[in-house]
């Protein structure tokens, strides 16, 4: 895809945010069809900890807070072409940690599909071995960002730079392929499929709050605060794909954690103002976007 000259930003496309700047992402919530084998692969391949294992479902992220939460569904079906997870994003608090994970990758032989420079931020595509789409990304300076402009300029993003990358750490990597994550990781960003892009800003825009950061003809990112994108959505599968169904593998919900209670519900005022039915959740509230992905927005 070619988005050069089709980049829609600014005042004008933003608008005015109502989300706090505060805002940041929690657990993304994922079916997969074998738990056991799913928890070893991400604990091998991607070093994240157990923080929890259960029967059905587990937890895991950096031993401090949860960044996954995989639930077995053994009967799920993979996705096809509706509305669903295109990827969700890892992020690491320095480009150091983005190294050994890329070192981690190397020493375990794990397969990625791709890496690449935006210039905001720089990451590593792979998939699980249910084929949920994976980002492992760390944000570059906020003061050395480009605009939307120039980052959608040009025919798409810079390959990724893995000698420089290395660098950060020595480069060869000989003694620095860390077992396990350090602290300090977090859900940067999620990436999903939809069926039409003026329906996706109708939710996350204009009733949630986000405000659009970049918006190219089949895609749109949002954010709060000013930062790159919480969320993208694309119609890359078909415009007018059909909403996620049940029973697939794939995204269960995602997280958006706000700083109060007072926050939450005024989140979810806008939600009941709109005529869009949410339920209670622990420590806020949950409610489905019109192509059928559930978001649990919480304090």
């Amino acid at each position: 895809m070619n988005p050069s000259a089709s980049v829609t930003v600014g005042p004008a496309a933003q608008g005015i945010s109502e989300l706090p700047a505060t805002l940041r992402l929690g657990a993304v919530h994922l079916a997969v069809t074998d738990l056991d084998r799913s928890v070893a692969w991400y604990q091998s391949a991607l070093g994240l900890r157990v923080h929890r294992h259960d029967v059905d479902s587990a937890a895991l992220g950096d031993g401090t807070e949860d960044a996954l939460v995989l639930h077995e569904d053994a009967t799920a079906k993979p996705p096809r072409r509706t509305s669903g997870l295109y990827h969700y994003a890892l992020l690491f608090p320095t480009r150091e940690e983005l190294a050994r994970a890329a070192l981690r990758l190397a020493a375990t032989r794990t397969p990625i599909q791709g890496a690449s420079d935006h210039g905001t931020h720089e990451a590593i595509y792979l998939g699980d071995l249910d084929g949920n789409g994976i980002e492992l990304a760390a944000d570059r300076p906020r003061e050395a960002w480009p605009s939307p402009e120039e980052e959608f300029s040009g025919g798409g993003p810079n390959p990724l730079d893995f000698d420089a990358l290395l660098a950060t750490v020595g480069g060869d990597g000989d003694g620095l392929v860390d077992a396990q994550v350090r602290p300090g990781l977090r859900v940067g960003h999620l990436h999903l499929h939809v069926g039409d892009i003026a329906t996706g800003l109708g939710f996350y825009r204009d009733v949630l709050g986000f405000e659009v950061w970049a918006m190219l003809p089949s895609a749109a990112f949002v954010s709060a605060g000013g930062y790159h994108h919480h969320l993208g959505f694309n119609t890359w599968r078909g415009e007018g794909a059909a909403p996620m169904p049940a029973g697939i593998v794939g995204l269960r919900h995602w997280t958006i954690v706000l700083a109060g209670v007072d926050e939450v519900e005024t989140v979810r005022a806008r939600v009941r103002a709109a005529g869009i039915g949410s339920e209670a959740v622990t420590g806020g509230f949950a409610v489905v976007d019109p192509f059928g992905m559930a978001v649990h927005v919480v304090s």
